[in-house]
């Protein structure tokens, strides 16, 4: 059947709503179809401003934004964009996570391919009905959903929220996004037991056939969008690794929750080394939380020169001495002989370590609530001046400790970022702006210099080079650059990104003109055609 010229309201990347012209209500014969005045897109923005303010809950705010993405997506770009601090939170971490968790309850309109286990004969098919063409892909299996564990089908959100971010703060066109959920089934028996449930009613597939479904994935990615960007998005420890590691010189590919996060992390210790005059090789650095991320962080700040490195998972301590110890935490296993000198018997407790090591800081990414208790951070505080305290796991509700807490508990003394955002706080007469370590700040300029420079791999090099680079562009006295200056910085970070990849032989040879102005090319901004 012909598309009628009015079908133009029901392309969100097109329809400008009351926006449309005269003579663009006259071509595409949409007079009578809409309210007579012709909006300026400021008057649309001040319209839906006023009825985000009427939702009651961040929840309703979090359906509004997503309906208006679905309706007019220049204007929900716009809309956020213009009230950044305040929106952020809610189309991604924490709002985010709490859609996950109801996503078969609150689901209301298709976005993204769901590529099932039981469909996995049509995946090609599925794949190469997609007509646009992509540059960003994030891709989750759905078991590890920031701290909330297996959600399955409920992953999909996190793939949209991470690309909503690549737009905002990236330039990447949002018609050339793609999120994706590949569901090999949940082992949440919740899921398994609600009828509402929309994803696969199956325990989560694992091994061989699990192994053959994700490569049938990526041949059929590579044969339809061969230079798209791959994002591996919230897998399970299990898995990130593996994966990561069998496909990233095969596609353009990272994982977010490894690299990201350790780049990340890596720009915040650059930056906080500098306000305690320590630097990152004179640094006593304490991990607590062994899994995928948080031996990533551990990679990242030892290939920097970090050299006083103790990981505690959930066997406490990592050292030689124990029996058992996953190949990726070996590396960072402390002599055996060294902890022998503390006389303790059996597990090495996170306060065992802190009293022992006289660490100056302390990076949480255990999805323990409360892990940093008075008692911890109060000997942390003891042999250091200013204790560098991240508590990074997400959603808030699963943060080791609220820096309210931490500020008291060191008196003022500690720098802080957390994971999830957290409202500033005041503590005897002084207010403390809470910085959030946010792979935010990371994965959009990655991501953007990979695409400009038609990257071949997604090297380690890069991400050192964009943590670099968010230091260097970081304000004094905060540990991040503003999320209003975002954009630009992702966009310094995307020229770092095409310099390494030319150097390292994996992308476009271009000169510094020609990145400039491939980046200008490729970079979308909110404004109407």
């Amino acid at each position: 059947m012909e598309a009628k010229p009015w079908a133009i309201l029901s392309d969100p990347f097109r329809n400008k709503g009351t926006a449309f012209s005269d003579q663009e209500r006259t071509t595409y014969q949409l007079h009578g179809r809409l309210p007579i005045h012709v909006s300026t897109l400021e008057e649309q923005l001040e319209r839906r401003y006023v009825n985000f303010q009427m939702q009651l809950s961040d929840l309703s705010k979090h359906l509004f934004l997503s309906d208006l993405y679905t309706r007019n997506t220049t204007l929900f770009y716009k809309l956020i964009s213009t009230h950044l601090t305040e929106m952020l939170p809610l189309i991604y971490t924490p709002v985010v996570g709490e859609f996950s968790e109801q996503f078969s309850n609150l689901y209301t309109h298709p976005h993204g391919l769901f590529l099932s286990y039981p469909q996995r004969d049509k995946m090609d098919q599925i794949i190469h009905s997609i007509n646009s063409e992509i540059d960003i892909i994030v891709v989750t299996d759905g078991q590890r959903i920031l701290g909330l564990g297996d959600l399955g089908a409920g992953g999909m959100a996190i793939s949209i929220g991470k690309l909503h971010l690549y737009t905002l703060f990236g330039g990447i066109h949002p018609a050339k996004t793609l999120p994706i959920l590949l569901d090999v089934g949940t082992d949440n028996p919740a899921l398994l037991n609600d009828p509402l449930y929309l994803g696969w009613h199956s325990p989560r597939l694992h091994g061989p056939e699990y192994d053959a479904f994700i490569d049938q994935f990526i041949s059929a990615i590579r044969t339809k969008f061969p230079h798209a960007i791959v994002q591996w998005e919230d897998f399970g420890k299990e898995t990130a690794l593996p994966l990561l590691d069998r496909y990233r010189k095969k596609i353009p590919s990272f994982n977010d929750d490894i690299q990201g996060t350790a780049a990340v992390v890596l720009a915040a210790l650059y930056t906080a080394a500098k306000r305690v005059k320590i630097p990152l090789e004179g640094q006593k650095i304490v991990l607590f939380g062994g899994g995928s991320a948080g031996t990533g962080i551990l990679k990242v700040l030892a290939s920097q020169g970090a050299q006083n490195l103790y990981v505690i998972d959930v066997d406490g301590l990592v050292h030689t001495g124990l029996k058992s110890i996953p190949p990726h935490q070996r590396p960072f296993a402390r002599p055996a002989s060294e902890v022998a000198s503390w006389n303790i018997k059996g597990r090495i407790s996170l306060l065992d370590t802190i009293r022992n090591v006289r660490p100056t800081t302390l990076i949480g990414v255990s999805a323990q609530s409360g892990a940093f208790t008075q008692e911890v951070i109060t000997a942390l505080a003891q042999h250091t001046e200013h204790p560098i305290i991240f508590p990074l796991s997400n959603p808030t509700s699963k943060s080791e400790a609220i820096p309210h807490d931490l500020l008291k508990w060191t008196d003022g003394r500690a720098i802080i970022a957390t994971g999830s955002p957290f409202d500033p706080v005041s503590y005897k007469g002084k207010t403390y702006p809470i910085a959030q370590c946010n792979n935010v700040f990371i994965f959009p300029g990655i991501g953007l210099g990979a695409v400009a420079a038609k990257a071949r791999e997604i090297t380690d090099t890069m991400f050192y080079k964009a943590a670099e680079i968010l230091s260097d562009q970081t304000p004094r006295d905060a540990l991040f650059p503003p999320f209003e200056e975002l954009k630009e910085v992702s966009r310094l970070i995307a020229l770092g990104v095409m310099e390494v990849a030319e150097r390292e032989g994996v992308g476009a040879k271009l000169d510094p003109k020609a990145c400039e102005e491939r980046l200008n090319a490729l970079m979308w901004s909110p404004v109407y055609a």
